[in-house]
């Protein structure tokens, strides 16, 4: 993501996700399928980090939470508008040029996605280094440039293999993919089908109605994630909000796991478990913050904590949600609520961490100052004229200072 500009790679990896969504609705064999299926797969990989990248290219560490989360609304929009229009191609489009209603269901989705990748090589920002011309001025550039670097931000660097091994044997990468490895299994049951599969198993409702029925826990998500992502980046900060985020969802999976509990409970538990995805933003923006110091690190770090959270996603369901035990996953549920716990206490690590490091840095600033004014002192002995050039000077560093302040003010609100 520092060779190539974001502006053009989002919007080419989306265009091709749409043609092989496209391919799928002439699909003859659990082959063909499962090859369309890797390359969307591939080229829809990009997308969620490089996305992330371009938010911390603009925005310092508090601001990123909700514009993340405005974002990420789009996931449980999607996933509530895909119910409904697969409800829709199931009872209309049946038959249609003799063609089943999941086949339509691809095409439907295609017409919407390779649109969107052509809109998006006019709207997506770029980053300040390498900027999308077509959307964004000099003055815009030159406002966030001075944002970002009053607050620590470095703006320009280009990836070499150095940065690879550094942010392989540093800490706070394997302190960050184990938090994000939790984050992504603590909500694995709202992929798995668990909340249609109970709704069928209750009997009372048509293919139709249950396709419309699963769009309440999206629908509810939204609102959860610009809750938690406003909250989090106004008063709570990113380790509160993950904590009640991760409570709450964890309060859905203990009715899940229980089970035997009246029906409403059940609908509760189900009803909770988009918390899991309200924090992901929070989660995606401190991450960001922390690492702003490093672009070629954060792309690197944003990448592999995806690539490798996700790739345990891959399997951990199988194991934990096996299909016999539907709808009742009794060891899926307890695995995702085991997750759940485990993520509030790395949560409270990586901030205890990352609360010493803004410490230690503090402390160097401070002396780097005093060093700075214990100079300015000696140097006003030696005339007149430099004495008034030391007083302006010293009227800089107390602006300077200022600033410096309010950056500081700005970066616990982030912490």
């Amino acid at each position: 993501m520092t060779y190539v500009p974001i502006q053009y790679l989002i919007p080419f990896c989306d265009i091709m996700w749409g043609v092989f969504t496209l391919l799928q609705y002439r699909v003859n064999s659990y082959g063909e399928l499962a090859a369309y299926r890797f390359m969307v797969g591939w080229f829809e990989a990009a997308f969620f980090p490089a996305m992330h990248y371009v938010f911390g290219s603009w925005y310092r560490g508090h601001e990123i939470a909700r514009r993340g989360g405005i974002f990420y609304t789009g996931l449980a929009a999607g996933t509530l508008t895909a119910g409904l229009i697969q409800a829709g191609a199931s009872s209309s489009l049946e038959g249609v040029h003799g063609m089943e209603g999941w086949r339509w269901m691809y095409i439907i989705c295609a017409i919407i996605t390779i649109p969107v990748g052509i809109f998006g090589f006019f709207v997506i920002p770029g980053t300040i280094d390498q900027p999308n011309r077509w959307c964004v001025n000099d003055r815009d550039i030159d406002t966030a440039r001075d944002r970002l670097e009053k607050h620590g931000h470095v703006l320009h660097g280009k990836m070499k293999f150095s940065h690879i091994t550094r942010t392989l044997l540093g800490f706070r990468f394997w302190l960050v993919i184990t938090t994000d490895v939790l984050f992504w299994n603590a909500g694995i049951h709202k992929n798995t089908g668990s909340y249609l599969l109970w709704i069928k198993s209750l009997g009372r409702y048509s293919a139709a109605k249950i396709n419309e029925m699963g769009t309440i826990a999206p629908a509810l998500g939204i609102a959860y994630t610009l809750i938690a992502c406003f909250a989090s980046d106004m008063f709570l900060g990113p380790a509160w909000a993950i904590t009640i985020c991760s409570a709450l969802n964890a309060l859905g999976l203990i009715f899940l796991t229980i089970w035997t509990v009246p029906e409403g409970g059940l609908w509760f538990g189900f009803a909770t478990m988009y918390w899991s995805n309200a924090l992901s933003s929070i989660f995606h923006g401190w991450v960001n913050n922390l690492l702003r110091d490093s672009p070629e690190e954060r792309s690197f770090t944003l990448v592999l904590i995806n690539l490798l959270s996700q790739s345990s996603t891959a399997w951990t369901p199988l194991l934990t949600f096996p299909t016999v035990e539907s709808p009742r996953y009794r060891k899926g549920f307890s695995f995702c609520l085991g997750c759940a716990v485990a993520l509030i206490i790395f949560t409270w690590i990586m901030h205890y961490y990352l609360k010493r490091d803004k410490s230690q840095d503090i402390c160097s600033t401070d002396e780097e100052t005093n060093n700075r004014h214990s100079s300015g002192a000696t140097n006003s002995l030696e005339g007149h004229a430099k004495k008034a050039d030391n007083s302006n000077t010293g009227e800089k560093t107390i602006y300077g200072g200022e600033r410096e302040t309010q950056a500081r003010d700005d970066e616990s609100r982030a912490l």
